[in-house]
């Protein structure tokens, strides 16, 4: 098959792809069309039904295996397909390996990285509490690694969690290194901890998509309540330190309109803000100049509040 990442404008489309998304709409002329996102383990293409109603566009729906045959045309710097035809695949045309985007880094190497800064941790406290969510949770364990750390803006598949997690206590590592003052104990800490409350707000692939309690809470509250439940469970656990750990959580966004409860109040807190900010934003750029064969200006990105552009090799 031939993977979404290999694709350029005026490309021909004729293999099969996961539906990840469908939704109906309708131009300003009053023409009915469907919205889909098709996806494969290298990532995700907008694609366009303008003729639902053709007799070629099978019925089908979200989490479908699709075969489809179409063009790749750019649009506002990004590819999108323009579907013709549309054949509903049965199970044994595919393999479900080919189409879950995963993370390009070993999750088994990366969670062994992961575990040997655990070991780093001094603090008696935070190593237990650490120890209990990623050694001897095992279940927490398969999700974590597992888990995207967002739906579509970064880190959007299998091992994105852990990535992610992996990079922004990274940063951390070095914050402590050029800013002594810092406590690397409590941020290290809160920079393993401060993403886990997402293997409850997303679901696990093919969904990849916000559950109830993500919908109502966030990850920030549910991370928070996570932290909370063990460390009840470790005796004379210091409140203050408690209290440390889950502003650092609840504070990670930055801002309140960011959807953090708080706003960073401790030194730790204002540095996991930028780390995370700053691997978010790199990944983001990342695959969004992945996503396109476009150099130069590649118009302007919502996320990031600017007309952006890629290399000009």
């Amino acid at each position: 098959m031939k993977y979404i990442k290999d694709y350029k404008d005026g490309d021909r489309v004729f293999d099969i792809y996961f539906c990840k998304f469908k939704s109906s709409a309708v131009t300003k002329n009053g023409k009915s069309y469907d919205n889909v996102i098709l996806q494969d383990k290298t990532g995700t293409i907008d694609a366009k039904i303008w003729d639902p109603n053709n007799p070629g566009i099978a019925d089908f729906d979200a989490c479908d295996y699709i075969e489809v045959y179409g063009d790749v045309t750019s649009f506002n710097g990004a590819l999108q397909v323009n579907v013709k035809r549309v054949r509903l695949c049965q199970e044994g045309e595919y393999n479900e390996g080919e189409y879950m985007p995963v993370s390009k880094k070993n999750i088994e190497e990366m969670y062994a990285e992961l575990l040997k800064i655990i070991g780093s941790i001094e603090n008696t406290y935070l190593k237990q509490l650490l120890e209990a969510f990623f050694v001897k949770d095992t279940a927490f364990v398969q999700a974590f690694k597992k888990s995207s750390a967002a739906k579509t803006v970064h880190h959007g598949f299998i091992g994105g969690l852990l990535e992610h997690t992996l990079s922004v206590t990274k940063l951390c590592d070095y914050y402590c290194i050029a800013y002594p003052i810092l406590k690397r104990d409590l941020l290290l800490t809160a920079a393993i901890c401060h993403d886990m409350g997402k293997i409850r707000e997303i679901s696990a692939f093919p969904v990849n998509d916000y559950t109830d309690e993500g919908q109502f809470l966030g990850h920030i509250v549910m991370g928070s309540e996570m932290i909370s439940e063990k460390v009840r469970e470790i005796p004379g656990f210091p409140p203050m330190l408690a209290m440390e750990l889950k502003h650092c959580i609840l504070s990670h966004h930055g801002e309140l309109e960011f959807g953090s409860p708080k706003k960073p109040a401790i030194i730790e807190a204002v540095a996991l803000t930028y780390a995370d900010n700053t691997d978010a934003k790199m990944e983001t750029f990342t695959e969004l100049l992945e996503s396109t064969q476009e150099t130069g200006w590649l118009g302007f990105n919502r996320f990031f509040e600017s007309n952006l552009r890629g290399s000009v090799i």
